[in-house]
């Protein structure tokens, strides 16, 4: 990538429930915060994402510890949810000022297997739309990761998980924003998000006949933005920590020395 190629800015979701039992087992106030090979979770994903020679900026919304801080440009106080989150974090970073047409890459902070140059290749790698949502195969995952148990989605085109990270042009968040918050508000409501998203194509989602380009272009006419599926062969982009089992996944892939070190 030469310099002439606009860097992205970074916000990391570090928030979580204070009373988050995973988190208070492991001594923490919340989940990104957890040790893993010695390091909080959180540390690893900044890490890589300043390593990845991608990212000029971050901003980071959480709770932090003096580790973190040299890593993150600006940080902004847990909102509380997701798209809350999102949207502080994204304002954050237009007060740093945002160049234009400049992207960003939104991230949890719990997934510390993810390599610097993993996210250099989905971003190198991100089709030129307002939303860009990376998902990894089933096969790809159970490869990397033998015995993994992560939620998988069938399609046509194959069967996958949804990733922890997600890119968008922050210019058009407040377009997409407020019919996602409904969407997400009808997730448990299944007669209410089919009339949003329509029978059809639920009923093709639930039987697997759904192919990627239709999602896409239903997601899109939903939103009211270009979304795209990047299908990424990077098992960890859909590997996040969120119980013991993943915890010892984490320990024990952080523990192996890469090659030539």
């Amino acid at each position: 990538m030469n310099s002439s190629v606009p860097r992205w800015s970074a916000v990391v979701l570090g928030g979580g429930d204070p009373g988050d039992p995973f988190a208070a087992a492991h001594g923490v106030n919340v989940k990104p915060l957890i040790p893993v090979a010695g390091t909080p979770m959180a540390l690893h994903v900044l890490r890589a994402l300043r390593g990845s020679d991608r990212v000029g900026r971050v901003a980071y919304v959480g709770p932090t510890t003096p580790e973190l801080d040299p890593l993150i440009d600006i940080r902004v106080t847990d909102h509380g949810t997701l798209l809350s989150n999102l949207e502080a974090g994204v304002e954050a970073l237009r007060d740093l000022g945002l160049a234009p047409g400049e992207r960003v890459l939104v991230v949890t902070a719990d997934v510390p297997m993810l390599r610097p140059e993993e996210i250099r290749d989905v971003l190198d790698s991100a089709p030129d739309a307002g939303l860009v949502y990376p998902v990894v195969r089933r096969e790809v995952c159970e490869a990397a990761y033998p015995g993994v148990k992560r939620t998988y989605a069938r399609l046509k085109d194959g069967t996958f998980t949804g990733g922890n990270l997600f890119l968008l042009d922050p210019a058009l968040i407040g377009q997409f924003l407020p019919r996602l918050r409904e969407v997400l508000a009808a997730r448990k409501a299944p007669l209410k998000l089919a009339g949003l998203i329509g029978w059809d194509v639920l009923l093709r989602l639930l039987t697997g006949r759904l192919s990627v380009q239709r999602l896409e272009e239903k997601v899109s006419g939903l939103l009211g933005v270009k979304a795209r599926a990047l299908i990424t062969p990077h098992a960890a982009v859909g590997t996040d920590v969120d119980k013991d089992a993943d915890l010892t996944l984490a320990e024990a892939q952080l523990h192996v020395t890469p090659p030539g070190h």
